[in-house]
């Protein structure tokens, strides 16, 4: 028996050194690391929560056991907003969130989630990975002492549930909508008033009259809230958050303590939970648009052109503002420009022309 769990264990260390090109010693390969996931969604929520709860088994599976990861909810450790700190103080090891969350913490943060007529997130991926995203990113929250990752994308978002019609910019003004991020300084910019509260709360603060409006993501998500039960109209398309990248933040001290492979291997988890949502996202919300539309029979509309070109010129105003405030927001932003305008120019070759001649009649 005691010869047979060598040769297991043996294999066991032989097969993950392999996979991450590093070598293990039998005495690494039986350590046992616990590390602890906060997140800023509902435990187990469709979507955001399972895409958590997807990351932590990937990484608990693809070290043979030797990590296991405990995912929380938001609330359950600490408050959705307090992620943040949570993961840099070192309280949690690992958080799973949405970078434009922190903009008081540093308001370059928001550039790697996603801005108002920005990336898609097909864009955001290629910037990040091969646009130099990923780099300014890490460099933005070494300062915070954690190491980041994109862990998912919601793709193309919609606009948001409104109890009005939205037919000219005028209508905003005085709206008071759940809308975080630079898409809330645009509603702003408009003359309404952003919220920004956890998801959790979200659907008491509608159906209450707390707020007129809401953003959250779409059909998916949308659909799992309920909010198709309280507001009137379903509006798109989602200018605020075009692809909007989740991110994984890692205490940059635990995640250096890991022996090279179980480092390799929480990277190399973010990176297949990222591609993993994106697929998830664009499959769950075409057949929940079909429920909403079938079943329900919400009002869905689009945003005039006129208030989204309003809306888009705003947009640039507040970017433009943030990144001359702060040389490593213009740095980032000169990137993100960049990269952009390249994005622009073979998409208007590519997957828009392709997209429009695939709806001709």
């Amino acid at each position: 028996m005691d010869r047979r769990k060598f040769v297991k264990t043996l294999g066991v260390t032989s097969l993950v050194a392999g996979a991450t090109g590093a070598h293990i010693s039998t005495a690494e390969a039986k350590r046992k690391i616990k590390w602890k996931m906060v997140t800023t969604w509902p435990k187990n929520f469709p979507g955001l929560g399972s895409g958590a709860n997807h990351l932590a088994k990937l990484i608990n599976e693809m070290s043979g056991g030797r990590m296991k990861v405990k995912v929380y909810g938001a609330g359950e450790m600490v408050p959705a907003f307090e992620v943040f700190d949570a993961v840099s103080k070192g309280t949690a090891q690992m958080g799973h969130a949405s970078a434009m969350y922190w903009k008081g913490k540093t308001p370059t943060a928001q550039f790697f989630s996603g801005l108002p007529f920005g990336f898609s997130g097909q864009e955001m991926d290629a910037w990040l990975y091969h646009g130099g995203g990923m780099q300014l990113w890490q460099e933005l929250y070494a300062d915070f002492g954690l190491v980041p990752a994109a862990a998912g994308n919601t793709g193309v978002q919609m606009a948001g549930w409104f109890n009005q019609q939205i037919n000219s910019v005028s209508d905003l003004k005085g709206l008071k909508m759940r809308i975080p991020g630079i898409g809330g300084e645009v509603l702003e910019k408009a003359g309404g008033t952003s919220v920004n509260i956890p998801g959790g709360e979200v659907y008491t603060s509608l159906k209450s009259g707390a707020i007129d409006a809401l953003e959250w993501i779409g059909p998916y998500n949308d659909m799992a809230f309920g909010f198709h039960k309280i507001a009137k109209y379903y509006y798109y398309p989602g200018w605020q958050e075009p692809g909007t990248t989740l991110e994984c933040m890692i205490n940059k001290k635990a995640l250096e303590e890991l022996p090279k492979d179980l480092q390799n291997i929480v990277q190399m988890a973010c990176r297949s939970a990222n591609a993993d949502m994106a697929a998830e996202f664009t499959a769950r919300n075409a057949s929940s648009l079909e429920v909403l539309k079938s079943k329900h029979k919400v009002n869905i509309k689009r945003l005039p052109d006129d208030v989204l070109k309003k809306l888009r010129m705003f947009a640039e105003d507040i970017v433009q503002d943030t990144a001359s405030k702060n040389p490593m927001a213009k740095k980032v932003n000169t990137s993100f420009n960049k990269f952009r305008q390249q994005a622009i120019t073979w998409h208007d070759v590519s997957e828009l022309a392709y997209f429009n001649a695939r709806g001709l009649g």
